[in-house]
């Protein structure tokens, strides 16, 4: 029995990939550890795109601690913190603990850099916008009747 999804209308032909990466956005919830921005950053001059950055508050964490990978459309940031298991605390309030968080990235975003500054990781994306394209389609020339 095949699965019937939320984009299976006869009418969206090849959307089958755009339903997988949902599901996998769905599963890529974790938690609200670290808390994150996502803003939309206006084009600073013409011909430029606008910008998207995400902002990561993962104080505590040096570069060499956080990792940053993208595979198949997704945004992967990881974040290992040592115990230091020579430290004797009295109260331990801020915990050194591990996170990974995952964003899925449509066609056409990509990583433009990325930049630790003060407890808070800024990752830009830039949106490129597709070539907009027009093909005319010729109706073959069969008059017959006759089925294909």
């Amino acid at each position: 029995m095949t699965r019937m999804g939320n984009l299976s209308h006869p009418l969206l032909l090849g959307f089958e990939e755009i339903e997988r990466l949902i599901d996998r956005a769905g599963k890529g919830t974790d938690g609200g550890y670290p808390p994150y921005n996502i803003e939309r950053i206006a084009a600073s001059a013409e011909g430029q795109p606008e910008l998207l950055r995400i902002t990561l508050a993962v104080a505590g964490f040096t570069r060499d601690q956080l990792d940053i990978t993208l595979e198949d459309k997704q945004l992967t940031i990881r974040g290992r913190q040592d115990e230091g298991k020579s430290r004797e605390f009295l109260h331990r309030g801020i915990a050194a603990r591990q996170f990974q968080r995952t964003f899925v990235l449509a066609d056409g975003i990509e990583v433009r850099s990325a930049d630790l500054n003060n407890g808070l990781l800024e990752i830009d994306l830039v949106k490129l916008e597709p070539e907009r394209m027009v093909r005319r389609i010729e109706i073959g020339k069969n008059d017959g009747g006759s089925v294909r």
